[in-house]
């Protein structure tokens, strides 16, 4: 079978890198046919090797996060494994690495370093909290970037505490944002000869996130409206929200201000409001009381049918409406699955199928491939070889617990 061509094929990628946000940038990269050599600790590899669900001996988290890169066990606290790795960088177009701040440079991987080896290398750091943060010294998670940076109110619901969510929105939208600021500064590199450092972080991409909800509440100064979301002006309001229907089946539904009232009409409940003084949506913005109303019969007035039938009636209006899924149901709504958004792997040890994410993109002539996270050490020969190690040396190498 040959091996797909993919968009990033011959792109070099090394990354001392773990957790979720360091190393998506370099999966993607990965699906997208850059060789992406993972650097691990031997004997013990990355800490979440074994993190998530486990299958046998494959964890969910590793594997979702690893696919398609190559492991090398190097021990970076050695001068021969630091060797190694700057030969690595030699000829690499990227490194990668998401150490707390200080182990970089301690162990010779810093970008000060790496650049004299490689002028054109493109060196991306990603922290918790970012480089010039008071706090930037710190470790951090997921849960540290979704707390500092507001959107923990995004999931609120008006009345209970904040909260941070189950979805990786930090870790992800870093990881994402990482990926997008890699290429910028590898086409800059290609053009100039030059590479440069670039630096993310948890909490600002999770503040990022927040989009335009962020930017109204800065412009205002007053926190955005959680929950149903009745939004625009007093005088031309619209609304996104979910409501369940008569079996507590949520679906979704956005409304423009030219929309409101048509759709009421469409769905037959535009006398009813009148009739309670409600079809206003713009009094939604006079007082929580008044929103609350509108919304309270709002949920009334459809949990009188079925979701199937709500969202039938808008989308033949032309307006917006869709099911709320679970997890599971949206792991196989035909939407994800025809996308190839979700696809399946062969697992030989598991002797079976198993469902894994496919890819967000849809190239028309380099397809993404999707492939397996490597085993330990397992492209441990292969790298060596090509730095020019005989398999003497590897042994060697081996036994004194270098790699």
């Amino acid at each position: 079978m040959n091996e797909i061509n993919g968009a990033l094929s011959g792109l070099k990628i090394v990354a001392c890198s773990t957790a979720q946000a360091g190393t998506v940038p370099y999966m993607l990269m990965a699906d997208l046919g850059a060789e992406v050599i993972k650097i691990e600790t031997p004997g013990k590899g990355d800490n979440n090797r074994s993190s998530g669900y486990l299958m046998g001996s494959t964890g969910s988290f590793f594997e979702t996060n690893n696919r398609g890169v190559k492991s090398l066990t190097l021990n970076l606290k050695s001068d021969k494994g630091q060797k190694i790795l700057h030969d690595l960088v030699k000829d690499a177009d990227i490194f990668g690495q998401n150490f707390r701040p200080g182990v970089a440079e301690k162990l010779n991987f810093d970008y000060e370093t790496l650049s004299k080896i490689n002028p054109k290398i493109v060196y991306a750091s990603v922290s918790a909290y970012g480089p010039d943060a008071p706090d930037g010294h710190l470790p951090g998670t997921d849960a540290v970037g979704q707390a500092l940076s507001g959107i923990a109110e995004a999931y609120s619901i008006p009345g209970n505490n904040l909260r941070t969510g189950v979805a990786s929105v930090a870790d992800e939208s870093c990881a994402i944002l990482t990926f997008g600021g890699i290429l910028a500064a590898y086409i800059n590199a290609q053009k100039t000869g030059k590479g440069q450092k670039l630096e993310t972080s948890l909490v600002g991409s999770a503040f990022r996130l927040l989009g335009w909800t962020m930017t109204t509440a800065m412009w205002s100064n007053k926190p955005p409206i959680t929950g149903a979301r009745i939004n625009g002006t007093r005088e031309r309001p619209g609304i996104a929200a979910c409501f369940n229907d008569i079996d507590g089946k949520p679906f979704a539904l956005q409304l423009d201000p030219d929309d409101w009232k048509e759709a009421m009409k469409e769905l037959n409940f535009f006398d009813v409001l009148e009739k309670d003084n409600l079809i206003d949506l713009g009094l939604a913005f006079e007082s929580d009381e008044k929103k609350t109303k509108i919304l309270n019969k709002l949920a009334e007035l459809f949990s009188t049918n079925k979701r199937d039938h709500w969202i039938s009636i808008l989308r033949n209006a032309d307006m917006i409406s869709t099911h709320v899924n679970t997890m599971l149901e949206a792991s196989n709504d035909p939407n994800l699955k025809e996308n190839n958004y979700v696809t399946e792997v062969w697992y030989p040890e598991l002797n079976k199928n198993m469902k894994v994410h496919g890819t967000p993109w849809k190239f028309s002539k380099t397809p993404a491939n999707i492939k397996r996270a490597p085993k330990l050490g397992e492209h441990n020969s292969e790298l060596l070889n090509k730095l020019g190690y005989s398999d003497d040396e590897i042994q060697n190498l081996t036994e004194d617990k270098i790699i």
